[in-house]
């Protein structure tokens, strides 16, 4: 089961929930929260250290903890970078949100831009952000590498930059975190040949998803950079880098999907969201259980073409069903599992 565009979409939806700017009401509450307000840190803590605990089962062997190290433990994660994420954006949100009045003079005169002018702390903290994820992107100096190299390395660009994979991303997760404690199988490995550890969920591009989770905060439909190119645009779009273009093409394509859903369910309700809200009420078991049984049958089997694209969609269509019948499962027995 592929989680790639899911977990991107997730990431701007996770925004938009943080967002109380559509009842000034919920603005009021949360600056005054008090006591519930501390529990968004330890909340994100705990995700954290759960996700630095849980072993990927294309590392590990699951229930066998023989390979299980500090020396090697994976330090960045999906689950620590959506933990991330929501810390920041939740903290922005509640250190700036001020309950707009309904009648007031600035949503009168300036009604295009006042999901913006309200939050201008806000957008001047995640501009600083993204300036710093394009300096080190483009102007830091990475050994043996081009200046502001995107490329996947190894065989890649003729062989030219075998030891460049992940460019500044990789080189400040190798220095700030060391080369055993990030992800060492990246898809580069398969298609490019690539020797290099890169962790796709590495330091750098955790600011990029601040930066979309944000956009889910606002509502916003980002200018795209690709000049409609996959790769031939000012800053090509990246999944592993999590490039700005990447990060604004799929909170373009999160936001549009979550009005279309908002629109058939809650305005004209004809469609109840079943099956899908079924997974999204354990999404971390869910996730949990994918990572520990992705790679045993019925969720995969040994394919007689790897290559097919039919066998490939065919495994995922039929995992993804799965899960969706443990989550209707664990539904309907009232079982949820939170952290």
């Amino acid at each position: 089961m592929c989680w790639c565009a899911m977990t991107k979409a997730y990431v701007n939806h996770q925004g938009g929930t943080i967002s109380s700017r559509l009842h000034p009401e919920a603005v009021k509450l949360m600056t005054s929260l008090g006591p519930q307000a501390e529990q968004i840190p330890l909340l994100e803590i705990y995700q954290l250290a759960f996700g630095a605990l849980l072993p990927p089962c294309k590392d590990f062997v699951p229930w066998t903890y023989s390979e299980v190290s500090w020396d090697n433990l994976r330090i960045p994660g999906v689950l620590q970078r959506l933990g991330c994420t929501y810390l920041v954006v939740a903290v922005l949100e509640l250190l700036f949100a001020k309950p707009l009045p309904e009648n007031s003079t600035l949503e009168a005169r300036y009604s295009a831009l006042q999901d913006i002018l309200p939050y201008w702390p806000q957008w001047i903290f995640i501009m600083v952000l993204e300036a710093l994820w394009l300096c080190l992107t483009f102007l830091l100096s990475v050994p043996g590498c081009p200046r502001g190299y995107l490329g996947p390395g190894g065989i890649g660009d003729f062989g030219k930059n075998p030891n460049c994979t992940g460019g500044a991303a990789a080189y400040i997760d190798h220095l700030l975190l060391g080369e055993k404690h990030i992800y060492q199988h990246p898809s580069s490995s398969v298609l490019y040949l690539t020797t290099t550890a890169f962790d796709p969920e590495g330091i750098l591009g955790t600011i990029n998803s601040i930066v979309m989770a944000f956009l889910g905060l606002q509502g916003v439909i980002s200018i795209v950079l690709t000049k409609c190119t996959k790769d031939q645009g000012f800053i090509p779009v990246n999944k592993n880098l999590w490039s700005i273009s990447y990060v604004t093409t799929l909170s373009s394509f999160a936001f549009m999907l979550l009005l279309l859903i908002y629109y058939l369910v809650d305005i004209k309700r004809i469609w109840s969201g079943a099956p899908f809200f079924y997974p999204g009420m354990n999404s971390i078991l869910v996730y949990v259980g994918h990572e520990i049984f992705e790679s045993y049958f019925p969720f995969k089997w040994k394919m007689q073409n790897t290559q097919s694209h039919s066998e490939h969609l065919t495994q995922n269509l039929i995992a993804t069903s799965l899960w969706v019948i443990i989550s209707y499962i664990l539904y309907r027995k009232r079982i949820f599992w939170k952290i």
